[in-house]
């Protein structure tokens, strides 16, 4: 049955994701991709000029399901606090539910690759950086946060990349939300 257009795109970059989840990290070559696939490496250059251009496709699904999820925090919650700790929450989770994902997240699977691709997941920490301190400021002028929203941003998005690192570097043994009911208190209050 032949499959419809798009679909061998999202099936290579799932088998992608899928291989990212080994805990030891192992370095994931297009002719183990094609082989987990059972296509040549030249059916999947059909479907991507690079590898590096698989690995901007999981970055762009990781842009746009975290931006949608944090837009949706946003729309649904005035409370700038209550979107900041939402928005934190939603990270680990992702990461959780992710956990190949968060080899891209930490920089772990771009290691030999295109420089651009690292440099695209800083870009993309530091739009989540601006979004907890946009929630910040919001909590700021409803006179409900009082410390300084730029650097309390800084150890939020420190926070959610050190857990994410754990998670990774533990074999994902060590779940992002661990302790979370403890470390939201000193987090926020």
């Amino acid at each position: 049955m032949a499959m419809k257009p798009g679909e061998r795109r999202l099936q290579i970059l799932q088998t992608l994701a899928a291989m990212l989840e080994t805990p030891r990290g192992e370095k994931v070559t297009t002719a183990a991709l094609a082989a987990r696939l059972s296509v040549s490496e030249a059916a999947l250059y059909r479907h991507f000029a690079s590898k590096a251009q698989m690995f901007e496709g999981l970055i762009e699904f990781i842009e746009s399901t975290v931006f949608s999820l944090a837009n949706k925090i946003q729309g649904e919650t005035q409370d700038g606090a209550a979107q900041a700790e939402q928005t934190v929450v939603m990270l680990l989770r992702f990461a959780e539910k992710n956990p190949g994902m968060t080899r891209v997240l930490i920089g772990d699977a771009l290691v030999n690759e295109d420089e651009r691709l690292q440099a695209r997941i800083n870009q993309l920490i530091e739009k989540l950086e601006a979004t907890l301190r946009q929630s910040l400021r919001i909590a700021q002028a409803a006179n409900a946060w009082h410390g300084d929203a730029g650097a309390d941003a800084a150890v939020l998005i420190a926070y959610v990349v050190g857990r994410w690192q754990l998670f990774a570097k533990s074999g994902f043994k060590r779940a992002p939300q661990d302790g979370w009911p403890l470390q939201r208190k000193f987090l926020f209050g």
